[in-house]
């Protein structure tokens, strides 16, 4: 009994010592692999994956516009079906295609798609500057005119904003997130 378990623990430490002495082979006759033709991914070498480089030094593309197409989204696995959102469960989120940059050394493919990337456009429209024009100019329809909405616009503008009516309401409206830019785009964060 005593001499199997001996002869167990000799045939271990055999296996090890082997195991040891091939990757110690194979780590000093090999070089640093920087792309996919390596088959094993050594996570105690100085390279990271390039899929877990920070977005400092990565440069994204922005999200894809598939502009409602379901079955696109589908096809490629990524790319935005509606742009922006008022709260955080309301923004769809997509992956974008990202490229490590130069002189960045990392294992793997260099170019991935990297997930989580809101689908938000911004085109210049600030909300506190809206505000006050909603205040000050709204019965002349200047809000609207600044968001393109041009044809309430300028029916605000012909009917002094309604006789007071709809400049009142217009400020509830974009005081509450009921009016927002036309092209469907996000408020500026900063003013």
């Amino acid at each position: 009994m005593v001499t199997s378990s001996l002869a167990n623990v000799r045939i271990f430490v055999s296996v090890v010592c082997l195991r040891s002495i091939l990757c110690l082979a194979t780590f000093e006759t090999s070089s640093p692999c920087q792309d996919d033709t390596c088959e094993v991914y050594e996570p105690h070498s100085p390279l990271i994956k390039c899929s877990y480089v920070p977005m400092n030094f990565l440069d994204c593309k922005p999200p894809e516009d598939l502009k409602g197409n379901d079955t696109k989204r589908e096809e490629l696995g990524y790319g935005c079906i509606k742009f922006g959102g008022q709260k955080y469960e309301d923004v769809e989120k997509t992956k974008v295609w990202c490229t490590v940059l130069p002189g960045i050394e990392c294992y793997g493919n260099r170019t991935f798609l990297k997930d989580g990337f809101p689908c938000i456009k911004y085109t210049g429209h600030y909300f506190v500057t809206t505000l006050i024009y909603s205040i000050l100019l709204g019965f002349i329809g200047l809000d609207r005119f600044c968001l393109g909405h041009t044809g309430t616009a300028v029916g605000k503008l012909l009917t002094l904003g309604g006789v007071g009516i709809w400049w009142i309401v217009d400020v509830v409206i974009l005081v509450t997130g009921g009016l927002l830019p036309e092209d469907g785009s996000n408020w500026q964060p900063y003013v």
